[in-house]
Parts: structure tokens; sequence; C-alpha cells
């Protein structure tokens, strides 16, 4: 989650409180630095207050909705503005929720798992799935064509990561930050083991396609490989 606000406390307030719920929390005061931010996290929702001091929340918006890359990215706009054409305006402006100040905490979570359950409802369900692989997250099960397959903590947490963003291409840095997190040192080459041993794993019998995707210079991707193809497995 990436937090767009000035109000130090309303920050602080917000990152105890969405860390509680299980959430890795950035957040900036900027609007021109958290664009920048958008593409390099490349968070799943952004919360957005509207009046901040060099670029406003209106614009921020506009901008990660005309860009291709983050177009998609689930924003929820915060503002003491709380007339009718002020909501209005947020909405046209490519918010997907707007909440007026002030609000409490639970009610911004609320509309946060609201938000995901209709854009990304994988981030909400207990069950995830895609080509074959079933991950009971609850439970700590993965299976592949109904075949358990047996993953360390990390290699659970990768591919949890991967079936959240099927087909999504994601780099070195960007899956230790997710995975690993944000503050914690890891060299780039421990993504390579572990996808290694991920897609090891994943390959129960010897005979299944390999759908960890390596794209040379840019990371790695979840994808399905067409009939008769094979993923490049080169690490």
């Amino acid at each position: 989650m990436l937090i767009v606000e000035d109000e130090a406390a309303i920050v602080t307030l917000l990152r105890y409180n969405l860390e509680r719920e299980g959430f890795r929390v950035y957040s900036t005061d900027d609007g021109e630095e958290a664009i920048s931010m958008v593409k390099e996290v490349k968070p799943d929702i952004i919360v957005l207050d509207w009046m901040l001091p060099s670029m406003s929340g209106i614009d921020v918006c506009k901008q990660l909705r005309w860009n291709p890359e983050t177009k998609a990215t689930p924003i929820i706009m915060l503002s003491a503005r709380g007339e009718e054409g002020d909501r209005i305006r947020g909405l046209d402006a490519g918010a997907d929720d707007y909440l007026t100040k002030p609000f409490s905490p639970a009610e911004l979570i609320a509309r946060i798992r609201a938000v995901f359950r209709r854009f990304r409802p994988a981030l909400t369900e207990k069950t995830l799935e895609y080509a074959g692989i079933v991950m009971d997250v609850s439970g700590h099960k993965v299976s592949r064509n109904g075949a358990e397959i047996h993953l360390s903590p990390t290699e659970f947490s990768l591919l949890r990561y991967l079936l959240e963003h099927p087909g999504r291409v994601f780099s070195r840095e960007q899956l230790l930050d997710s995975v690993w997190g944000h503050d914690i040192y890891v060299e780039l080459r421990t993504v390579d083991v572990h996808i290694r041993r991920l897609r090891k794993g994943l390959d129960y019998d010897g005979r299944q396609p390999d759908i960890i995707r390596t794209v040379r210079s840019a990371g790695y991707a979840l994808e399905e490989v067409p009939p008769g193809e094979q993923a490049d497995a080169d690490v």
C-alpha cells in the first residue's frame, strides 16, 4: 500500500492500523514523488490525499490513470472536501472510492477490503488458483493438478505473491521488497535460488510445464505456457 498524505499524524495513525492488518505500508507527502514511487513499488492500492503541497491529489490521480502501467491501480481519495460536487470531481479524476475527513481507520480498512473484492479478489480470498495450481492460504497448502506440493515458507510466500499477480513481470528488487521485506538486506541472487527451488517443487513428477517465465534483464512472471512451448527457465 502507498499512502500519499502530508499530515504526519494521519500517516502515523494509518501506518499503525494498516500494519496491524498485515499491510506493508509505504508513504510520501509529495505528489510528484508518489508518481515515481508507484512505478517502483507497484502498490496493490493507493490512499491519496486531495490537498498536497506541490501537486494536488486530483492531478496525481489523473497522471496515474493516463499511464498504462498504473491505470489499473486502485485509488482511494481522502479529502476534507465533503460536498457532492467534490466527491464527483474526485471520482471523475479516476479515484475508485472517496472518503471524507475526519474518518476512522476502521472505515478506511473496510473500504480498502471492499475495493479489493471488486478489483483484486485474489487478495481477499483464502484460496488462490492458476493453471492447475491451488493454494490454500490459511491452511498453508499447495497442490498442482491434484498432487500436493511441498514448499518451504519462503517458496510458499514467493508463489503466493506470483499467484496474486499472474502475468505480471517483477524485477528481483521488487520480489525482494514484497516477499522478504523492504527493510531486510538480501542479495539479489537469493531470488534466483528460490525461483529455481520453486520451479523444482512445482515440477513434482518431472513432467510439469514450467509456468515461471524468465524475462531477460527484467525479472520473472507467472504465466501459463501455451501447448508446445516452454518457458525460459534460465536463471
